[in-house]
């Protein structure tokens, strides 16, 4: 991430709260929740990967899916839907009508307003929900981060209680994407790629 430049036009702006579900942070207007939606916006249902064999086909014919973390509903109550890239790319688009998934810029644009990648984990992370030692979560963005964990491809849950990943609407390749995730033990924000056919959650930005 260190070799992003952008303008400081990105990283000037207000915090301020218009409801319970958004948090101004910059010139971007996030949801301060995971997406926990099971249709796409014209309608059509995501179909849910209720078992293993499930989410390995759909990640194998490159098709949209969701789930909960361990096939759970309560954990879907606290952290939202684990969603694949194929989901996020869907030309139905699975934003609500007037958001769109974070792309890739907007993360990078976020993680610098709020000081830079070693510091804004601790300003995005929720001051609750977190394993210990959960270090320098202040929440003080009102991003309220939770750490969701994430599916691999092989089906096999991770990191629920430790780990956050989030999705971005960038490709990196024919079969990665660009993700940001969070941790525990540090106040760092990570980017990386990972599979499409990874499972993760999804913040939105306002159009």
């Amino acid at each position: 991430m260190k070799n992003y430049i952008f303008p400081l036009l990105l990283f000037t702006g207000i915090v301020s709260y218009s409801n319970a579900q958004k948090v101004k942070l910059g010139i971007h207007v996030w949801m301060t929740k995971n997406l926990d939606v099971s249709t796409f916006r014209n309608g059509d249902p995501i179909p849910q990967a209720q078992t293993d064999e499930e989410w390995k086909r759909a990640g194998e014919a490159k098709q949209p899916a969701w789930c909960y973390f361990n096939n759970d509903p309560e954990n879907g109550a606290k952290y939202g839907k684990l969603y694949n890239w194929y989901a996020v790319n869907d030309s139905r688009g699975i934003a609500p009508k007037g958001w769109h998934v974070a792309s890739d810029g907007e993360w990078i644009a976020l993680t610098y307003w709020l000081g830079g990648e070693t510091v804004a984990g601790g300003k995005m992370k929720s001051t609750a929900g977190w394993n210990e030692p959960n270090l320098d979560a202040s929440n003080n963005s009102g991003f309220l981060a939770l750490p969701g964990g994430n599916r691999g491809y092989n089906s096999s849950f991770f990191g629920i209680g430790e780990w956050g990943y989030w999705w971005s609407s960038s490709e990196h390749s024919a079969t990665l994407a660009w993700t940001h995730f969070l941790g525990y033990s540090k106040a760092d924000v990570y980017k990386s790629n990972y599979g499409k056919d990874f499972g993760m959650a999804v913040r939105c930005v306002k159009d």
